[in-house]
Parts: C-alpha cells; sequence; structure tokens
C-alpha cells in the first residue's frame, strides 16, 4: 500500500508540474505571438495606426512575462529615472536583472540610465545584451545609435538607426538623424 501511495504521489507531482510547464510556455508562446502580430502590423500600418502599435508593444516588453513583482520593480525604477534619481534606478534596474537576466526590457531599461549619466559604454554592454534577447527592439537600436554617436562611432550608429527603419518603417526619429549623422560627418571630415 505505501508503495502505491508513493508511486500515486510521484505521479501526481509529475503531472503538476507538466500543468506548470504547460502553462508558462502556453503564457510565453501567446506573448510571442502577440508581438509577432504587432510587428507585422508595425511594419505593414500607415502612418495613423502605428503610434497605437508601438504603445502594445512597449506594454508588453514592460510587463514580466511570469512575475508582477518584477513588473512592479520596473515601473519603481522607472518612476525613479522621471524623479532624476538615477543611481536608485540603477540599482532596482540591477536587481531586476539579477532575478531575471532574460528579460530584457530590464537591461533595456538600466542602458537608458547608463546612457543618462555618460557611462556609454556599460549603457552599450546593456544594448548588446537587449538585442540579443529580442532583436526587433527598435528602442535599444535607436539608444544604440546615440550612444554610437557620443562614442564617434558614426558608421554604427547610422546602421542601428536602418535596422529600427526596417523594423518601424514609419518612425520618423531614425531619418532625422541619419542625416543630422552623415552631416557631422561631413564637418568633421573638413
Amino acid at each position: 500500500m505505501k508503495n502505491l501511495l508513493k508511486t500515486y504521489s510521484i505521479h501526481l507531482l509529475i503531472i503538476i508540474l507538466f500543468n506548470l510547464l504547460f502553462v508558462f510556455s502556453s503564457t510565453a508562446n501567446e506573448r510571442e505571438i502577440e508581438l509577432n502580430k504587432l510587428f507585422y502590423e508595425l511594419k505593414n500600418n500607415n502612418d495613423g495606426l502605428t503610434f497605437e502599435i508601438e504603445q502594445k508593444i512597449w506594454k508588453i516588453w514592460s510587463t514580466h512575462p511570469k512575475n508582477k513583482k518584477l513588473t512592479s520593480m520596473l515601473m519603481e525604477g522607472s518612476e525613479l529615472v522621471n524623479q532624476q534619481q538615477l543611481n536608485r534606478a540603477i540599482n532596482i534596474f540591477t536587481q531586476v536583472i539579477n532575478l531575471d537576466p532574460y528579460w530584457a526590457e530590464a537591461w533595456n531599461k538600466r542602458a537608458t540610465v547608463f546612457y543618462l549619466i555618460g557611462e556609454f559604454q556599460k549603457s552599450q554592454e546593456d544594448i548588446d545584451k537587449v538585442l540579443e534577447l529580442e532583436e526587433r527592439h527598435f528602442g535599444a537600436l535607436a539608444g544604440q545609435g546615440l550612444v554610437n554617436i557620443r562614442l564617434k562611432n558614426y558608421e554604427k550608429a547610422i546602421r542601428s538607426y536602418e535596422k529600427v527603419q526596417k523594423i518601424y518603417p514609419t518612425m520618423k526619429s531614425p531619418k532625422i538623424m541619419i542625416k543630422e549623422i552623415e552631416e557631422l560627418i561631413k564637418r568633421e571630415s573638413i
């Protein structure tokens, strides 16, 4: 009887674990399917709808797929940025990264703050991680353009903005920035 109960308990535990894994993977799949749909719409829609699509993408990126506490921490860090408490924001974003190093938006938020405090190389390192996790992250790519302007890597900055244009064709800042970088290159070559 003991062996039967033990076997039953093990089977029950396996079923519970399988169901939990299924729930988590289906949530991740739903998230990815929704992002794929939104990126398709972002690339193929007219100017009038893209801002709404962009906001939906940001909302998905800024919401942790499994952990509401991490979403709250990210929001707390963002509020600290708004209050110009940048070192505290870095600490919060670093905590979030340590808790889930696979959440691209935590890396992106910290990259932004590193840029704001003039730590351009650290910002670039975090952007690299963002793009490793989410290659379509137009915010990180645009940020990479800004970082590379500061690092005087003008060609890399242009390439970053060109990638943004492919992902988000109606976004206006890449066209403006590419033109400004090209003018900057001309001025510096004289």
